[in-house]
């Protein structure tokens, strides 16, 4: 699955979300989506296989992580469109600046 189709799924969105600050067990991520533990389960899978998170064995739980490696095919697609935005935002802004004065 690509990355464009993994991250189409606001429950994976969610979970991404989730652990954009720390590392979460899936009672973690249950509690904080409102979602039964199976479909959690069933979106780390996937984001696992997609290789946007990681986890690691911490006594009887599995605590997951986001990994950079899958998240960085987005980073590259989206940065073409960062470079046009920075562009005409700062034309926007030169233009601004001109009638302002």
């Amino acid at each position: 699955m690509d990355a464009f189709t993994v991250v189409a799924d606001p429950t994976r969105r969610r979970i991404l979300d989730e652990l954009r600050g720390q590392e979460r067990t899936v009672s973690d991520l249950v509690a904080a989506l409102g979602v039964n533990q199976p479909t959690v389960s069933k979106h780390l899978r996937v984001l696992r296989e997609a290789r946007m998170v990681a986890s690691a064995v911490d006594a009887q739980r599995r605590r997951y992580r986001l990994d950079d490696e899958g998240l960085r095919e987005l980073d590259e697609w989206v940065s073409a469109f960062r470079r046009l935005w920075t562009t005409r935002l700062d034309a926007l802004e030169a233009h601004l600046d001109r009638r302002s004065s």
